[in-house]
Order: structure tokens, then sequence, then C-alpha cells
């Protein structure tokens, strides 16, 4: 049975680079994305959704887009994120732990490269504002206006209206987090399976 996840800020990226269990036959890509330039099936901001009906897609992916809203549109986002899913649907959101981040920054490394990337070294400074190659580029795309730490994204989410969630974080130097989210709450036993399924490292309930 195929069923349709929800790629929110998919920028130049497809499926394959998603999640292990999404980049499956069975899992039919609708893509989203306010840029046009990178051909999604709707161009939209992750705060208007109107472009997708309520409860109409199984699964939403998001990785590193909460992280481009402002503050004070992180909720109205989370709202059309759990509006467009359908009850029994989960979302799959990782973004950079600020957490970790800011223990770099607190041994006085908020230049020093924290990892590589596809784009290069990546610094605390980058993660935090974003990385400044792409944005000295004209990307500005890449800017950070918010982010989280774990509790915090668990926390928002829950006042968004997610009654379930499996979590976690890898530290440096990997520095992200993970979350699962359901519209529902579910049982521990189905967190766990969704989150080996679309997490890379163990999750935390």
């Amino acid at each position: 049975m195929t069923q349709t996840f929800l790629h929110l800020g998919c920028g130049p990226r497809r499926k394959n680079a998603t999640t292990r269990g999404f980049n499956r036959d069975e899992w039919q890509e609708l893509t989203l994305d306010p840029d046009p330039a990178f051909k999604p099936d709707h161009v939209a901001k992750l705060t208007d959704l109107s472009a997708v009906a309520s409860g109409s897609v199984d699964a939403l992916f998001c990785s590193h887009s909460l992280e481009q809203l402002y503050v004070h549109e992180v909720a109205p986002a989370l709202a059309e994120f759990r509006r467009v899913l359908k009850p029994e649907g989960f979302a799959v959101i990782t973004g950079s732990d600020l957490q970790g981040v800011a223990e770099l920054i607190v041994a006085d490394k908020l230049t020093e490269t924290a990892y590589e990337s596809a784009v290069g070294p990546i610094r605390p400074i980058d993660i935090v504002f974003g990385h400044a190659g792409a944005i000295a580029a004209g990307n500005l795309r890449m800017v950070r206006h918010c982010g989280f730490t774990q509790k915090v994204l668990a926390a928002t989410l829950q006042a968004a209206g997610f009654r379930g969630f499996a979590s976690a974080r890898r530290p440096a130097p990997l520095l992200d987090l993970w979350v699962i989210a359901t519209p529902e709450p579910k049982s521990d036993a189905a967190l766990r399976e969704l989150a080996a399924k679309h997490f890379p490292y163990a999750a935390k309930k």
C-alpha cells in the first residue's frame, strides 16, 4: 500500500536524502519549498500549507527548515504540520542541537570547525547564524532566525497539539536533533518502531 509523505523545505533534495524509512517504494514523496527554482510540487512557506488538504498526508519530513523561521512563526508552522497530517500520521523533524553547539561556544570554539560537510567545514557560528559562505554568496535561505534544544523542541511540538513523541540528539561533531511527533498518542513500542525506521540512531521516549 502506497503512502504519501510531505517533504517540507526540500530545497534540491529528494526522497533519497530523507530517511531510510521514507526512501522505500511504498512511500510517495510530495515536495514543498518556498523557492520555485527547486521545482517542488508546491511552492509555499512552512507557515502556509494551504495548498495541502487537511488530513491528507501519512507523514511529513522537515530537515533544518524550522530554524529558518522567526520564533513567532514556529507555532503557526507546526499548527499547519499537524493540520495536514492524518490522525494516525507522524512527523519526522530534524535540526541543529543548540545545546551541543552552546557547549562548543562555552569552550571558546565559536569559529573552530565542528564538522566537515559537503559544503566545507561547519563552525558553531555557522550553525547558530547560518552558513557564512552560503550567505555571502547570496543564499539568504541559509540565515538562521531561531533554534532548539531537545527539551524545547519537544515542548514546542506539544504546545502545537502533538501528543506522541520520541526524540534523540547526537553530540559533537554531529550536533543534531531528531524528533518523531504524532497528532494522537502512540504506545512506546509504536514510537520506538518509527524511530528505528527513521532515526539514524537510538531514540529517547
